[in-house]
């Protein structure tokens, strides 16, 4: 059995700006977990690290009783916040080829993103029914996605998809029926 590594580009190309899938978005979602997990761990240690050297005695941040949340909140914040309002997207979006838009297609404000965050818990608080829109909804939006007015759509470079099928020699379009 032979395994074609065959894309199509203009099947890949007229998916562009469609709604995105609820397994596509989970997969940009725990990329983005990781990916704030591991910069709030460097953060905390540059922060205990410098306190540490300033201070005499070893600091770590757990002896502030809420500042491991509220620094958390912070890094997830900017985190989610600055990428989406500026590019339409987080790096687990980007890698999965996901981006935020307004409904009408237009890039997210600044206003837009941070009300996409804020209302992301409500997805969550209703036992998870937020995120079943996403399966009901012809347009594939999330509760915090009707509350921010934002949508999530394919986008990822498609320019490039077809220029690296085309570089490949060795890949040929499966036969035509």
């Amino acid at each position: 059995m032979t395994v074609s590594r065959y894309i199509a580009p203009d099947r890949d190309l007229g998916l562009q700006g469609h709604y995105a899938g609820i397994v596509t978005r989970l997969v940009g979602f725990v990329i983005d977990v990781v990916v704030v997990i591991i910069s709030y761990t460097v953060v905390v240690r540059i922060l205990e690290i410098l306190v540490s050297t300033i201070g005499a005695d070893n600091f770590t941040l757990s002896d502030v009783p809420v500042a491991p949340w509220l620094l958390l909140i912070v890094v997830a914040t900017l985190y989610s916040v600055i990428p989406v309002a500026a590019l339409g997207r987080t790096l687990g979006l980007a890698i999965v080829g996901l981006r935020v838009v307004r409904p009408d297609g237009r890039n997210v404000r600044n206003r837009d993103a941070l009300v996409r965050l804020l209302a992301l818990p409500l997805s969550f608080a209703t036992l998870g029914l937020g995120f079943v829109l996403i399966l009901s909804r012809q347009d594939g939006r999330a509760l915090h996605d009707l509350i921010s007015r934002t949508a999530v759509v394919y986008a990822w470079d498609a320019r490039a998809a077809r220029l690296r099928f085309l570089v490949r020699g060795d890949d040929s379009p499966p036969a035509a029926k």
